[in-house]
């Protein structure tokens, strides 16, 4: 009996109209055009003008006065705030979304949980400032209450909203939402075959998430810290409106040389805004690394 062989042919991709390609570009064109508006151009400028004095004329001058004593006490409170909300929003963020991921809460919590986190990120600026203020400030609403039912003055105990924690607790009102909003997905991560197989070889619930679960997540709670701390590395908003010039931070400060009256100073302040920038693009870049790691693991 004779034997028909049966040769396949390569199925040929489809081809891309040139229209539909245009069609594409043309979707992410708002894209970036935003980005050249917004981020690309406005770096360049200030790229340029910090090397630049007040007639245009190239200069290292406006560099050279980073070192200055307030411009490095602004740099330094600055990053102690934004990295004490951001190891505490870490914490917090982290315990609020095992709690709704693996915690077996009630169903209803999860999404209860990630549209107020959804919408929390995203509060902040005089808003969030006014809110503060109104619940806890001198007068504010839990302030009073606390001492007209129990007798306790808040602001006895050395506590001030417009203060160094006064600042970070505000901060971790965006920040802890944040973190939950980006771990609940490594979380889900988590396979269930991994819990099994460790419980099968005798491992406890703690050995297991000591050489299994944090190993897997080190990355993705690592990197999402950095982003908080870049986060509020850039807030200008909130602490201009909450503390004014009563807490020297680099935001403020350069609020000041662009804008102000009597520190009036463009180029440095341009100067300024270029030292944040390095220090948010370093940050920035570890967590794209992390995640990248992260995810990794997680597929």
């Amino acid at each position: 009996m004779a034997q028909t062989e049966t040769t396949s042919l390569p199925i040929a991709a489809p081809r891309v109209r040139s229209g539909a390609r245009a069609a594409t570009w043309l979707g992410v064109a708002p894209f970036f055009l935003f980005a050249l508006m917004f981020l690309i151009g406005p770096t360049f400028m200030l790229l340029i003008g910090a090397f630049q004095d007040a007639e245009g004329q190239f200069t290292l001058a406006n560099m050279a006065k980073l070192l200055q004593p307030n411009i490095v006490s602004a740099y330094w409170i600055s990053i102690k705030v934004s990295a004490a909300s951001a190891v505490l929003g870490a914490a917090f963020g982290f315990g609020l979304a095992y709690a709704a991921v693996l915690g077996g809460l009630p169903r209803f919590v999860r999404p209860v949980l990630m549209t107020f986190s959804g919408v929390a990120s995203n509060f902040a600026g005089i808003p969030l400032s006014f809110a503060f203020l109104a619940t806890l400030g001198r007068l504010g609403l839990v302030t009073v209450l606390l001492m007209e039912l129990f007798g306790f003055n808040l602001y006895r105990t050395g506590f001030n909203l417009l203060s160094f924690w006064g600042l970070t607790l505000t901060y971790l009102y965006f920040q802890i939402p944040l973190m939950v909003l980006i771990l609940a997905p490594a979380l889900d991560g988590l396979k269930p075959e991994w819990r099994e197989a460790s419980s099968i070889l005798g491992a406890s619930g703690w050995q297991y998430w000591r050489h299994v679960a944090f190993p897997v997540l080190w990355p993705a709670i690592l990197g999402t810290t950095l982003l908080l701390f870049a986060n509020a590395f850039g807030a200008v908003a909130t602490a201009y409106a909450l503390t004014g010039s009563s807490l020297n931070i680099v935001t403020i400060l350069l609020y000041a040389q662009i804008r102000g009256d009597v520190l009036h100073d463009q180029n440095l302040g341009y100067a300024l805004a270029l030292g944040m920038i390095l220090i948010t693009g370093i940050s920035n870049g570890a967590y794209i690394l992390l995640r990248a790691r992260a995810e990794r693991w997680l597929r």
